[in-house]
C-alpha cells in the first residue's frame, strides 16, 4: 500500500509541475496531465511510476463523475432558454457541422459504425475549460463576440447530455434492433425522470444534502453524486450522464452557489487523476499509426470551425476578426473527447480510438491557444463577400462592448456625402466618416488630409462611424478599437442631422 501511495503521489505531483510549466507557455492543463501519464506510464520507455492504469480506475471514475456533476451545477438553464434564435442557429450549425465532419471521417477510416459515432462526438464537442481560459487570458471578455462564444459552449454542454444518452445504448451489448431500441428508451426515460426531478424535486434534494457546514455539504453531495452515477450505470445509462443530470438538479436548489464552490477543488484534483489515468493507458508506439488520421482530423476541425465562425459572424453582423475569434476560441478539444474515448474503450471498441483521440486532443490543445492569439492573421484571409456587411477597412480590428463613451452617440445618420474641408482645398478623399457626437462628416485616414482624425483632435468627440454603403461599424479614438453595444441592448437611435 505504501508503494502505491508513493507512486500515485509522485505522479500527481509531477503532473502538477508539468501543468504549471505549461501554463507559463499558454497551454491548458488537460494535455499536461495526459502527457504526465504517457511519459511515466508503461507504454513509454523510461521510468514507470504506475504499471497498470486499472490501479487508478476508481479514482479516475470519481474524477469523471465530479467533472460532469460540476458541469451540471453551473449549467445556466435560464440563460439558454432566454437566448435569441440566432444563438441557437449558430450553435446548431457549429455542432452539426463538426459532428457531421467527425462522422464522415470516422466512416472513411473504416473502423466501424460505433467507432465513427465516438469520433463524431470527440470532434464535435469543444472543451469549455480551454475556451473559457482563452477568453480570460487573451482579455476578450468584453469583446462583442464573447457572449455568443459562451452561448455556443453552453448549448454544446446541453447537446452532450443527449449525445451521451444516445451513444451509451449503441456501445452496449445489444444484439438486435429491438434490444437497442429498448436500451435507448431506458436511457431517455432515465433522463426524463431526472429532468422531472430538477423541475419538481429540487427543493427535496436541497433539503436532503443541505447543511450549514461545508464539510457535511461536501460529504452529502459527493455521496449523492456517486449514488446516482452508480444507479445510472446499473440501469444501463452512462454513469457520466447520471452525474451530469444530478448536477442539473442541484443547480435548481438554493445551495447551488455553495455546492459549486465546495465541489470545485474536489473536481480539479480527481479530474486531474482521470486525465493522468487516461494518459497511462496510451502506448506511445500506438501514436505513430494514427498520426495521419489525427492530422486530417485536426485540419478538418480547423476548417470547419472557421466556417462556423463565418456563419456566426453573418448572423450577428460581426467582422472578419470576430469570425476568426469565434472559430479559433472553441477549437480546443479536451475533457469531453476523453470521456467519450474512455466509454468506447470500456465497451471494447477498436483499440486505435484511445491513441487517436489522445493525440487529437493533445494537438488541438496546443494549437488552439497559439492560433486564437493570432486570429488577426486568419481575419485577413476571410473575403468580404462571405459576410453580410463589407468589413474590408476594419476586418482585423477587435469589436469591444466595454467602451465608456457610448453615451456620447447622438447622431447616427446624415445626408452629407462629401468632405467639405477637402472640397474647400480642392482635394479628393477615399472614404467618409461621421462624428456621432456633432454630425461632422470628414475623410478617413487613408485620405490625404485625414480630416476625421483632425476633427477628433480639435473637438475630443470620441466615436466616428463609417458612411460607406454596406458597412456598419463605429470606432472610438480614445479606446482605439471598434465599439458596439452589448447584444442584449437595443440599438442606439440617434437624431437625424442634415447640417
Amino acid at each position: 500500500m505504501h508503494a502505491e501511495l508513493l507512486s500515485l503521489g509522485a505522479l500527481v505531483l509531477i503532473a502538477g509541475l508539468i501543468a504549471r510549466g505549461g501554463q507559463r507557455l499558454g497551454l491548458p492543463t488537460v494535455p499536461c496531465y495526459m502527457a504526465a501519464g504517457i511519459l511515466f506510464g508503461p507504454g513509454t520507455p523510461g521510468p514507470v511510476l504506475i504499471e497498470s492504469p486499472e490501479e487508478l480506475q476508481l479514482l479516475a471514475s470519481l474524477g469523471l463523475v465530479l467533472l460532469l456533476f460540476h458541469l451540471g451545477v453551473e449549467f445556466p438553464v435560464e440563460q439558454v432558454l432566454a437566448s435569441g434564435r440566432r444563438l441557437f442557429i449558430a450553435a446548431g450549425f457549429y455542432i452539426g457541422l463538426n459532428v457531421t465532419a467527425g462522422l464522415v471521417l470516422g466512416l472513411a477510416l473504416g473502423w466501424g459504425t460505433s467507432e465513427a459515432l465516438v469520433i463524431a462526438g470527440a470532434l464535435g464537442i469543444s472543451s469549455s475549460a480551454i475556451a473559457t481560459k482563452l477568453l480570460i487570458e487573451l482579455r476578450r471578455l468584453t469583446n462583442a463576440e464573447t457572449p455568443v462564444i459562451l452561448g455556443i459552449i453552453v448549448i454544446e454542454d446541453l447537446f452532450l447530455a443527449f449525445y451521451l444518452a444516445l451513444l451509451h445504448p449503441v456501445l452496449s451489448d445489444a444484439e438486435t434492433a429491438l434490444e437497442l431500441a429498448r436500451d435507448m428508451a431506458v436511457s431517455f426515460v432515465f433522463l426524463a425522470l431526472l429532468f422531472a426531478l430538477a423541475r419538481y424535486g429540487a427543493r427535496l434534494i436541497g433539503a436532503l444534502i443541505g447543511s450549514r457546514e461545508d464539510e457535511l455539504l461536501a460529504v452529502l453531495m459527493v455521496g449523492l453524486v456517486v449514488l446516482v452515477a452508480g444507479l445510472a450505470g446499473e440501469v444501463g445509462v452512462s454513469d457520466a450522464i447520471g452525474a451530469l443530470m444530478i448536477g442539473l438538479v442541484v443547480s435548481r436548489t438554493e445551495i447551488r452557489d455553495r455546492a459549486e464552490r465546495v465541489v470545485t477543488p474536489l473536481r480539479d484534483v480527481f479530474a486531474a487523476v482521470f486525465f493522468i489515468a487516461f494518459g497511462l493507458s496510451i502506448d506511445i508506439a500506438d501514436l505513430g499509426p494514427v498520426a495521419v488520421p489525427v492530422a486530417i482530423a485536426a485540419t478538418t476541425t480547423l476548417a470547419v470551425n472557421l466556417t462556423a465562425g463565418i456563419v456566426t459572424a453573418r448572423l450577428f453582423s460581426f467582422n472578419q476578426r470576430a469570425a476568426a475569434n469565434v472559430g479559433l476560441t472553441v477549437l480546443g478539444r479536451g475533457e469531453f473527447s476523453l470521456i467519450l474515448a474512455t466509454l468506447a474503450l470500456a465497451a471494447g471498441l477498436d483499440d486505435r480510438l484511445g491513441p487517436f483521440i489522445a493525440l487529437y486532443v493533445l494537438v488541438l490543445a496546443v494549437l488552439s491557444p497559439l492560433l486564437a492569439a493570432r486570429s488577426h492573421v486568419f481575419a485577413r484571409l476571410i473575403p468580404d463577400r462571405l459576410l453580410r456587411l463589407g468589413w474590408r477597412y476594419v476586418r482585423e480590428e477587435t469589436i469591444s462592448t466595454s467602451c465608456m463613451h457610448l453615451d456620447q452617440i447622438v447622431v447616427t445618420d446624415t445626408d452629407i456625402d462629401e468632405c467639405r474641408r477637402c472640397v474647400e482645398l480642392g482635394d479628393d478623399w477615399v472614404q467618409l466618416r461621421l462624428c456621432t457626437t456633432c454630425g461632422n462628416v470628414a475623410c478617413c485616414d487613408d485620405s490625404r488630409n485625414r480630416h476625421a482624425t483632425a476633427h477628433f483632435g480639435e473637438s475630443d468627440h470620441p466615436i466616428i462611424m463609417t458612411l460607406e454603403s454596406g458597412e456598419d461599424w463605429r470606432y472610438c479614438y480614445v479606446d482605439e478599437q471598434l465599439v458596439r453595444e452589448p447584444l442584449t441592448r437595443r440599438p442606439t437611435t440617434g437624431a437625424r442631422d442634415d447640417a
